[in-house]
């Protein structure tokens, strides 16, 4: 059991999960504002992009720790803003989860609260400084395509337009997993990966 714990402690001193962490996370970022947003004209709400802010601090994190992972302070500062992305991940995807139900079952009590003017950990104004990517366009639980009156789409747009149609999920034809349930399980993983390397970090810190 140690052998494994000494191997996950040096993995983590290398660059290859930090950069891994940091493609990951802008990797998914662009597909969400490229392809989802721009391409298939699903609206970003409120919470969608808290959880581009949760998904971007996983990025920070990554970068942090790709500059020099042997350095203590940088190691920490890497850990610490990647964690909380992704708990905050966790708990913004529990919320839009919540707000989903509550659309489908017309329960308009269920998502009141869901704004088009977000608000910000450490009052960021993200959606001032990148409001392609951070301000909220469309309304909590509606999370299918809205294609443009005259809008020209390709025969790829068409199709997937139409998958989509019923909302966003992992696999679309079987209705399995939306986006916030995605989201709770990839965030998830993401805390605990990190958590089992700081862990596995500290243990050979204090053998040594």
């Amino acid at each position: 059991m140690m052998k494994w714990i000494e191997k996950i402690a040096a993995f983590q001193d290398s660059r290859v999960p930090w950069i891994l962490l940091a493609v990951i996370g802008l990797g998914l970022e662009l597909a969400a504002y490229s392809i989802f947003q721009k391409w298939l004209f699903m609206r970003p709400c409120e919470l969608c992009v808290y959880i581009r802010f949760a998904m971007a601090c996983l990025v920070i994190g990554g970068l942090f720790g790709t500059v020099h992972p042997k350095t203590l302070a940088l190691k920490l500062v890497a850990y610490g803003v990647a964690v909380y992305g992704a708990a905050k991940g966790i708990a913004y995807s529990l919320t839009l989860i919540r707000i989903g139900r509550a659309y489908s079952s017309d329960d308009p009590f269920g998502v009141e609260g869901c704004s088009t003017t977000p608000a910000f950990p450490f009052h960021l104004p993200l959606h001032e400084w990148f409001p392609n990517v951070f301000l909220p366009t469309g309304d909590c639980g509606i999370d299918y395509p809205i294609v443009p009156a005259g809008a020209v789409l390709s025969p790829l747009q068409k199709y997937l337009t139409d998958l989509y149609s019923d909302g966003w999920y992992l696999i679309p034809s079987c209705h399995f997993l939306n986006m916030g349930q995605s989201m709770v399980l990839f965030f998830s993983l993401m805390l605990s990966v990190l958590l089992i390397c700081l862990v596995s970090r500290i243990i050979v810190g204090i053998k040594k």
